[in-house]
């Protein structure tokens, strides 16, 4: 009944070499004309009774003719493989492209690198604290009260269940003399969020908090000053840097001032300080009776844009690698020279 041979179809699959044979063999055996579909043609002519079992045969005999086709074709691209693996040769001799060993270090993160080892040598210890934290800490404790005018300046970032995103590093210090009393010294660099985005202004930056308290008396406005000039000496290397210094009001420091620092040929406002407020001394469990001191507060991206001559904020949080190349320092690099600039 069935008149196609199997064994002799598969020895042919056999004697193949090539892809082009084996796929001319292909054809005459599954092809549209080929040996197994002129074969199920006669499923047409077969008595019913008949149909079940040729089917089932030719079922067998097309599995069995695949199987030995799928390894011909096997065997053929494995040993097109060997012979090209043969003639490729691997020349150990050659030396490898130029890589670079290692990427840039962000020119924020060097200064705060800088930051801390000023201030660290200066005795202040290195404090932090949330970035997600409580009306109380980021401000009622600061002597900011609900409708003053440095909320709204703020354009802070109000979340549930009396949360907030952190508009300045001054919520640590409050939690720090919660948490230790008095005397303390410590600085803490840290990020901070405000609504606000242009090329001065993003919604997260960088600031460093500095606060000294200790026995009245112990610590004046002299030591504040004498602090700030030796940070700059040390970080903008400077010999004798030139500060003024300008009234202000803040509501966490009294008397509070403004200072500003001669810098490449002009004057830069740097930062605010003062003599730490006694309700902020109170409202953090110390007794204004007994101690006082100073805190002041600067922003770290902003000093950053000063010293390495940044024009724009928000390249700092750009994916620029072209940037990064530039601004960027060596990480093995101990000084405090980039690359380019100084």
């Amino acid at each position: 009944m069935i008149e196609i041979n199997k064994d002799q179809l598969i020895e042919k699959i056999k004697l193949v070499n090539t892809s082009e044979e084996l796929e001319a063999v292909k054809q005459e055996i599954f092809g549209k004309s080929g040996a197994v579909a002129n074969e199920m043609k006669k499923m047409a002519t077969i008595p019913n009774d008949q149909k079940k079992e040729f089917g089932q045969v030719m079922n067998e005999i097309r599995t069995a003719l695949q199987e030995s086709f799928d390894q011909k074709r096997n065997d053929i691209e494995t040993a097109l493989l060997n012979e090209k693996l043969k003639s490729e040769k691997l020349d150990l001799s050659l030396t490898s492209p130029d890589v670079k060993k290692s990427g840039k270090l962000h020119p924020l993160n060097k200064v705060i690198e800088e930051i801390n080892e000023i201030f660290s040598s200066l005795g202040f210890s290195f404090a932090e604290g949330p970035h997600v934290d409580f009306d109380k800490y980021n401000f009622e404790a600061l002597n900011i009260p609900p409708h003053h005018p440095a909320r709204q300046e703020q354009d802070t970032f109000y979340l549930s269940n009396g949360h907030l995103l952190r508009t300045q590093t001054s919520n640590v210090q409050i939690r720090e003399m919660l948490k230790h009393g008095a005397p303390i010294k410590i600085f803490a660099p840290g990020r901070v969020f405000r609504v606000d985005n242009d090329a001065t202004h993003v919604p997260m930056f960088h600031q460093v908090e500095g606060l000294w308290i200790d026995e009245k008396g112990k610590v004046t406005m002299q030591d504040l000053l004498s602090v700030l000039k030796t940070f700059l000496k040390e970080f903008f290397e400077i010999d004798d840097p030139q500060i003024r210094v300008r009234q202000h009001d803040f509501p966490f420091t009294e008397p509070s001032v403004e200072v500003d620092v001669f810098y490449n040929g002009d004057w830069m406002e740097l930062l605010g300080c003062g003599m730490t407020h006694p309700k902020v001394l109170e409202n953090a469990g110390v007794d204004s009776s007994k101690y006082s001191g100073f805190a002041f507060g600067t922003g770290i991206d902003r000093i950053a844009m000063v010293k390495y001559g940044i024009k724009d904020l928000r390249k700092f949080f750009e994916t620029d690698a072209k940037w990064l190349e530039y601004y960027g320092f060596d990480p093995e690099d101990n000084s405090n020279n980039q690359n380019g600039l100084s």
